[in-house]
């Protein structure tokens, strides 16, 4: 078995003794497909990528908890054999302990294994109004049961409203109760729609992508925890027919990713490769959207995990927060021994400015801009701790800077 646990004072993630930073898939390809370009087989294709987590959203039932073990054994023994992670769904007993024996039975069977990485809890429980005190009693019994593994639960950008049937933009307050029933607090958002902003309800919700960073943020602030993961837009509901089929672009899931890191993300996920209204004809027999994996979610994820921006993604937050010349330039100052990082993102969607960053430390002189698609590393020099970068921020841009201290 693969401890896994969750660091306290970063909110990273340690699957045995190891800090990872969670980059997933909700849902991945199916474990016995191949990607239809490189011809691997699909779990193979997507580790190779940088992916270490995949989601298993079984909802269990009595009738056939037996045929459902053997489907999820299967999945967890390719996640080992590929050096991935499960995260993995308690759906149908997991609002209370009213089907405990059936918890005790899935828990039990699975704890041991080396591809379980952590469970998934009560989904969307401010929208779904799922009792607080039920998800909360859940949550000690797993962790009674099986102490090795922890428990994340995720929230919609929205909450059940007063009146049934309706909802209301999510809040700190609807947020808070279900703090006590996991050990990470996450977000699922996806702005990209026609009209734009949609899943989280429109004005006077923040309609630009930039509301990802502003629902991961209501998290942080809600929970007061590091362990924050937000789960970004392949695809949902609101963009399948005979809605306008649309996806983020490169830049858009670019930005939408940096920006949720900035606001306190410790964990990426992206949802809706498996859905197969939004797939072309040739990705629906290989079940999964390779199309947008080639053209979108594979360069943004070699990207993401490479070794530089792997460091700064899992590096602390520094003491002291740098200053951005620009008031929609957000920034997030990392610093780990000999390497100070500075991830930035421009939340304008028109324009470009020039920034200047301030308040860096003073033996932070010598710089690289990471690379990232279509954009080379580059120098950049600092004195005095600060700098200006000559290549203006346009709309929705994100970079990240490396300074040798």
């Amino acid at each position: 078995m693969s401890a896994t646990a969750i660091e306290a004072a970063t909110g990273d993630v340690v699957v045995a003794g190891r800090r990872v930073f969670p980059i997933g898939l909700s849902d991945p390809p199916p474990v016995t497909g191949t990607a239809p370009n490189g011809g691997l087989p699909a779990w193979s294709e997507i580790a190779g990528a940088g992916v270490n987590f995949v989601r298993n959203y079984t909802v269990w039932t009595a009738a056939a908890a037996e045929e459902q073990l053997l489907a999820v054994r299967r999945e967890l023994d390719a996640a080992q054999a590929e050096g991935l992670q499960v995260w993995l769904a308690l759906a149908g007993i997991d609002r209370d302990l009213s089907k405990r024996p059936l918890l005790d039975e899935i828990v039990n069977a699975l704890k041991g294994h080396a591809g379980l990485g952590i469970w998934k809890g009560i989904d969307e429980p401010a929208l779904g109004r799922a009792p607080v005190s039920g998800c909360v009693d859940v949550y000690r019994h797993l962790r009674a049961l099986d102490p090795e593994h922890p428990v994340a639960i995720t929230e919609a950008p929205r909450a059940a409203a007063p009146t049934p049937g309706r909802t209301l933009p999510l809040t700190e307050a609807a947020v808070r109760p279900y703090a006590a029933a996991c050990d990470v607090h996450g977000v699922d958002i996806y702005p990209v729609s026609i009209p734009p902003g949609r899943h989280a309800g429109g004005p006077p919700v923040n309609t630009d992508i930039g509301v990802v960073g502003d629902m991961t943020g209501l998290l942080a602030r809600a929970t007061g925890r590091r362990a924050i993961w937000t789960t970004l837009q392949i695809a949902w509901s609101g963009v399948l027919p005979p809605h306008p089929l649309v996806f983020p672009t490169l830049q858009q899931a670019r930005f939408m990713a940096y920006d949720a890191i900035i606001a306190g993300a410790r964990g990426l996920f992206f949802f809706g490769g498996q859905l197969t209204q939004a797939m072309t004809p040739a990705d629906r027999q290989h079940g999964w959207n390779w199309t947008y994996w080639e053209h979108v979610q594979r360069p943004l994820l070699v990207e993401l995990t490479d070794t530089a921006h792997t460091s700064a993604l899992l590096a602390p937050l520094a003491a002291q927060p740098v200053k951005a010349s620009a008031s929609d330039v957000l920034t997030s100052a990392r610093h780990t021994q000999g390497v100070f990082h500075l991830i930035a993102a421009r939340r304008s969607a028109s324009g470009s400015v020039t920034v200047h960053f301030s308040d860096l430390p003073a033996n932070a002189t010598h710089g690289t801009v990471l690379e990232h698609p279509g954009n080379p590393a580059r120098r950049v020099g600092a004195a005095h701790g600060s700098f200006t970068d000559p290549a203006p921020f346009g709309p929705h841009h994100a970079r990240v800077y490396r300074f040798a201290t």
